[in-house]
């Protein structure tokens, strides 16, 4: 690509991602379909430059986020990146991360809970699968639905006490019961925030309609071998062809008190910026980890936001309207994404509906 060419907002185009748990009404109604019905496709991927890993579905390319290009060919985002990856993901950037987007935005509505599971930290992805990311992960909770009862919560950290032998223990007799007493339980309503670090011992519940912000990989290492719904759970999809013994390996058995694992976890929102157009609040920060950032805009009126260096991932979260960059607008509505190149310095949004236009913004390592 010439560098003299500007590079533009990219809308990017819905991508739907198949997992071993049901949901997605909420996230369909979100997106404006008339029909909203649970299935296996209950995440969208957003800004991926990440292959899904599904056991059984190797032969399938699923995850890559696609745009429309300007001849209104489809093409991945991992392809346009590659084109120019100082000017997309920014010079900093690419020079530690290559052409890699350091970061993954989905959205997620879990129609029942998912299974207890763990993602690497980055010394463990690093030794046993050869990768420079782990998967620290953070939840915006943006909704939720009572299910056969159930209100939306979600499994967090080991609760005092718990050993790596007894986990061993209720894993290898698949005392499912046992291994969530071993869990904290945390009801969660919209505008709750999570961060879960490599490592932690985690499972989201069911009902639950939430942003997630990650580390780029799909690696999730499971304990149940059945899920809720009584779905058998291949040894793959379990360990990931590391086995049982090493896949333990990756938790990490720290053990906190219920005050304890939300004062370290369970983050707050802060504002950060306001105008007369609008307010932007930091829901996870540098100080909180190293792996990215996220904050919300509340745009009542006309708003300002200004480039970092690096890319910027966008989600309309509700309302509708414009934005403005170098003489080109683009409308905006509810579960719209984009991808803000790195070399877009300034970006006016307009409100266009009568409620506030809400935008979540998620950004690399800094």
């Amino acid at each position: 690509m010439s560098q003299d060419q500007q590079l533009f907002p990219l809308r990017l185009l819905n991508n739907r991602v198949w997992r071993t748990y049901s949901g997605g009404q909420l996230l369909e109604s979100w997106q404006g379909k008339e029909v909203s019905e649970d299935s296996s496709f209950p995440e969208e991927w957003i800004a991926s430059t990440v292959q899904a890993r599904n056991v059984g579905r190797e032969h399938l390319i699923e995850g890559l986020s696609l745009i429309e290009s300007e001849d209104h060919t489809l093409i991945s985002l991992k392809d346009r990146i590659e084109s120019d990856p100082e000017r997309y993901l920014g010079m900093k950037h690419a020079k530690v991360y290559g052409s890699q987007t350091a970061v993954l935005v989905k959205a997620l509505d879990a129609g029942e809970r998912l299974t207890i599971q763990v993602h690497p930290d980055r010394q463990f992805a690093k030794e046993v699968f050869q990768s420079n990311f782990g998967k620290t992960e953070a939840w915006y909770v943006i909704g939720g639905r009572e299910i056969d009862g159930e209100m939306p919560s979600v499994l967090l950290g080991f609760k005092p006490e718990v050993t790596r032998a007894y986990w061993q223990e209720v894993f290898e007799r698949q005392d499912i019961p046992a291994m969530i007493d071993c869990l904290h339980r945390v009801n969660v309503e919209a505008g709750d925030i999570f961060l879960v670090e490599g490592g932690v011992p985690h499972a989201i519940g069911v009902g639950c309609f939430l942003i997630e912000i990650q580390e780029p990989t799909d690696y999730t290492l499971r304990v149940e071998r059945t899920t809720p719904k009584g779905n058998i759970v291949p040894d793959m999809a379990c360990h990931l062809g590391i086995g049982f013994e090493r896949m333990l390996d990756a938790f990490h058995y720290e053990t906190l008190s219920m005050n304890e694992m939300l004062a370290r976890w369970k983050k707050q929102p802060r504002l950060i910026n306001e105008t007369m157009g609008g307010k932007q609040y930091s829901l996870i920060s540098s100080e909180d980890t190293d792996r990215f950032t996220m904050s919300r805009i509340e745009v009542t009126g006309r708003y300002h936001t200004y480039g970092t260096g690096a890319c910027v991932i966008a989600v309309i979260l509700s309302g509708s309207g414009t934005i403005h960059y170098s003489g080109k607008s683009y409308e905006i509505s509810q579960s719209n994404q984009w991808f803000i190149p790195a070399a877009v310095t300034e970006l006016i949004w307009d409100r266009t509906s009568e409620l506030p236009l809400e935008v979540i913004l998620c950004y690399p390592p800094q």
